[in-house]
């Protein structure tokens, strides 16, 4: 049975896994098919999971649309999270680039424009920014941005408002989390290696009733255990950029000795590392990606609500690796 858990004061009640859609849309991922990624969403729902969290940008509103078409046949409620582009289209927020640049208010309306109708004029149940930075506050466009949001949400339409957090920056969205009612929900990564948001993100989520989307808890691929020393991937592949050069060769020593803490409770590294992000209280749901049926079963067999001990998550802190394989 699937665990289930409430997204901040939204009152969505989330699976505990939930379904990461950036590679059904086969635009950086490579290796999807659309029959596969349906396939795969049909076994994750059957499994019991009931979010879904996409982006107008996954596959340029593929994703979106492959989410839409299957949940048309789809009699279980099911709650789908989309994201804006930063219009300038960085990934991570850069500093100093004021928010006119990266979200002005034309654009957040077109985008949600576009991403309701790839999703077949359903309204997303939650609208992200996908990259932010606190200093947006702070300018003089703020405000009108503020009333946008409020307005999209008084007209029904989007459900909730989050953000999805710059990678391996949880502290860049504290004072927004402090100051800014709206937001109902933050996404960010957080796994075995990352375990930065339990400093100052976590407890302030849970001080604030904020819930928590934690995503690339595998690592985009390294915490599976299946890329070594010498791996490739294909030039179109994302992961030749994540894991270009001499990072398989740097990585497999790290998940060498992960290997057997992970799989102390756990039958899988994948299971170990799925386990391990939603055993923190803060978490409400993980987003893994799954572009397989088979991968969805496993990865949705995680939620069942047994979390790793107490003693268990005190030894993996001291395999926190903290890095930015990110491109620039």
């Amino acid at each position: 049975m699937m665990e289930h858990r409430v997204l901040g004061r939204t009152g969505f009640d989330l699976s505990v896994i939930g379904f990461g859609a950036w590679g059904i849309g086969a635009g950086q991922w490579i290796g999807a098919t659309d029959v596969q990624s349906a396939a795969a969403l049909r076994t994750a729902m059957e499994h019991g999971c009931n979010f879904i969290d996409t982006a107008l940008v996954y596959g340029d509103g593929h994703s979106e649309e492959l989410i839409a078409k299957f949940l048309s046949g789809e009699s279980r409620r099911v709650t789908v999270a989309t994201k804006v582009p930063p219009h300038n289209m960085l990934w991570p927020a850069r500093r100093y680039v004021p928010l006119r640049d990266v979200f002005p208010l034309e654009h957040i309306r077109a985008s949600l424009a576009t991403s309701t109708r790839n999703l077949g004029g359903r309204r997303p149940d939650l609208l992200q920014l996908h990259v932010w930075r606190d200093e947006w506050l702070d300018e003089k466009e703020w405000p009108a941005t503020a009333k946008l949001i409020e307005q999209l949400l008084a007209t029904n339409a989007i459900g909730a408002f989050g953000i999805s957090i710059n990678d391996h920056e949880p502290q860049s969205a504290l004072k927004v989390l402090r100051q800014c009612a709206l937001v109902s929900s933050v996404q960010v990564i957080y796994n075995v290696f990352d375990q930065s948001p339990e400093r100052e993100l976590f407890p302030l989520c849970q001080e604030r009733n904020i819930g928590v989307i934690a995503r690339v808890p595998l690592d985009e691929g390294g915490l599976t255990g299946n890329i070594k020393a010498g791996a490739t991937f294909g030039a179109d592949d994302f992961r030749a950029q994540y894991f270009k050069g001499d990072r398989p060769a740097e990585l497999q020593p790290k998940v060498d000795a992960l290997r057997p803490l992970l799989t102390e409770e756990a039958a899988t590294m994948v299971e170990g590392a799925l386990r391990f992000c939603i055993s923190h209280p803060a978490v409400t749901t993980v987003i893994p990606g799954m572009r397989t049926p088979e991968h969805a079963a496993a990865n949705c067999a995680a939620g069942d609500g047994r979390h790793l001990t107490a003693g268990l998550l005190k030894r993996l802190k001291a395999h926190a690796w903290p890095r930015n394989w990110y491109p620039e």
